[in-house]
């Protein structure tokens, strides 16, 4: 995430904050506090009302997805268990969408180098996992595909949730490290704004750290995933047409490969999402742009639950479920969701 920088007044400026009345600070009564932004009040509004729908839409549909999974005992699968963590990922980014628009619209940090830090923290501690959960994810369902018989015995609910909490220990470990080293070098900037300067080897270590490496391996296992599903629908396309009777496991390897594709969407709108911010943080793009591609990664958390509606039966009837407060009746945890043999 990148934190826009606020100017120090120093020499001429000062001349001319003093001239100019209109100017404001965060705060007045310190000499050496940053401007506030001037925004016309149509500015304001539209940007607010953009937030607050973004972020309760987000809160709300991630929500949604965490009462499902958690709920009802039929989604109690691994594959379920990595959503229901993207999920809570998405969800609290979410709920940190407003302090983020205060900021970003006021350009003034109202909340002390403490919590400064511990923002930073947890902001990218939060960005970082979502793309963990999506490496995790990656993984699970290459498994499901290209080695389905080994999956039972590889991929357990222990074994998922072990891994989710590892994922979400490195993450808050890695991303910690990241802002402490290069939060503690802030030099010359005005009271009441809240940035981490990053020196260039951090810049490449979080790069290849945070997006380049789980990207590459996202993309190589979704690759080889893709290839099986299109050589298995061959398959089971040609039996079927030949009159041949389809056995229950080509039944399942092709439920299995469509959750594959599904989710491989989620990841591709991720990266549509991530993309553009990462080439323009490295290119020296104004900070407006930044600004920008910063909203569409904090988008990307409201559009997975949108995925799953779209393309997951059983979300749909959960959602039906929880909206009717059926789910409070005795007994509804057992509910079977799935009209046919799904994930």
């Amino acid at each position: 995430v990148n934190f826009k920088q606020n100017k120090l007044l120093t020499g001429g400026d000062s001349l001319m904050a003093y001239e100019d009345h209109e100017i404001q600070y965060c705060f007045p009564a310190i000499n050496s506090s940053c401007i506030k932004g001037k925004r016309s009040s149509h500015e304001y509004n539209i940007i607010y009302v953009f937030v607050s729908v973004l972020s309760a839409w987000t809160v709300f549909l991630n929500l949604l997805v965490i009462i499902s999974i958690s709920h009802f005992k039929k989604l109690h699968t691994p594959t379920n268990l990595l959503i229901l963590s993207l999920a809570v990922a998405d969800l609290l980014i979410g709920l940190v969408m407003p302090i983020e628009a205060t900021r970003l619209i006021e350009m003034c940090w109202y909340f002390g180098d403490t919590f400064c830090g511990l923002y930073s923290i947890l902001i990218w501690m939060l960005l970082s996992a979502s793309l963990s959960n999506l490496v995790l994810i990656a993984i699970d369902r290459y498994v499901a595909v290209c080695h389905p018989l080994l999956y039972p015995q590889k991929i357990t609910m222990t074994k998922t949730l072990i891994s989710i909490c590892l994922s979400w220990v490195c993450s808050s470990t890695y991303n910690t490290a990241f802002v402490i080293n290069n939060i503690s070098h802030k030099t010359n900037m005005c009271y009441g704004e809240c940035s981490v300067l990053v020196g260039f080897a951090w810049i490449v270590t979080d790069l290849f750290m945070s997006f380049i490496f789980p990207c590459i391996l996202i993309i190589s296992l979704y690759l080889r995933i893709f290839y099986v599903v299109h050589q298995q629908v061959k398959v089971i396309n040609t039996l079927m047409k030949s009159g041949k009777s389809v056995m229950e496991s080509s039944v399942r390897r092709k439920s299995e490969s469509k959750a594959a594709l599904t989710l491989g969407i989620i990841v591709t709108v991720y990266l549509l999402c991530w993309i553009p911010y990462y080439i323009c943080s490295i290119s020296a793009a104004s900070s407006t742009t930044i600004n920008v591609l910063t909203w569409f990664m904090y988008m990307n958390s409201g559009l997975n639950p949108m995925v799953y509606a779209l393309f997951y039966p059983w979300f749909k009837k959960t959602v039906k479920l929880i909206l009717t407060l059926k789910i409070f009746q005795p007994a509804s945890s057992l509910v079977n969701i799935f009209t046919e043999h799904q994930l």
